[in-house]
């Protein structure tokens, strides 16, 4: 039997945005259908246990500008709508959606506070494919050059900025001078 992953959404006048909530997961499969049908599939766990759920959008949707990124804490959708309009609830059925479906506070607008664009939405870098190329390395290339940082060995050589500190805490300055000037911390309020 499987279960389901728990599911985030917000909404702008022409996209939805949906977070699945999946850590590490594996063999992730996002599929998107022109009339708003959103089926996803995974393993997760240390049993690699499946994860299914089938989502039937409020309404239509535009495949082709819809983006996806996989990454190690869930997947991440940004579904366009084929008509900008704002939806009344994620999904077509009437009544109370399935628990495991919940508004995504941290994304969401009011439809009056929205001006059309991602506002102060933080996408973190997240490098989007399309659903369409969601077979073919759905991870993207990862440059490994930005993170590497120079380290140098203990007690090699202090930096200008030690050498101030050092300074300053016996009461000297950086040129090696005495100082007699005090400072007073700001009082607390």
């Amino acid at each position: 039997m499987s279960r389901h992953p728990e599911v985030k959404w917000a909404q702008r006048l022409d996209k939805v945005y949906i977070t699945v909530e999946l850590p590490d997961s594996k063999n992730a499969k996002v599929d998107l259908t022109p009339d708003g049908t959103f089926t996803f599939s995974a393993t997760a766990g240390a049993e690699d246990h499946l994860y299914d759920l089938k989502l039937e959008l409020f309404d239509k949707v535009n495949v082709e500008e819809s983006k996806i990124n996989v990454g190690v804490r869930g997947i991440f959708c940004v579904v366009e709508k084929a008509e900008k309009a704002w939806w009344k609830r994620l999904l077509r059925g009437e009544g109370k959606p399935p628990h495991y479906v919940k508004v995504d506070w941290d994304k969401w607008v009011d439809e009056d506070e929205d001006d059309g664009g991602l506002g102060d939405l933080d996408l973190g870098g997240m490098d989007f494919s399309k659903f369409s190329g969601m077979g073919d390395d759905a991870m993207g290339d990862f440059d490994d050059e930005d993170d590497e940082q120079e380290v140098s060995k203990p007690g090699a050589q202090e930096t200008a900025t030690e050498k101030d500190g050092a300074a300053m805490a016996g009461g000297q300055d950086a040129s090696g001078e005495t100082s007699t000037e005090k400072t007073e911390a700001a009082p607390s309020t």
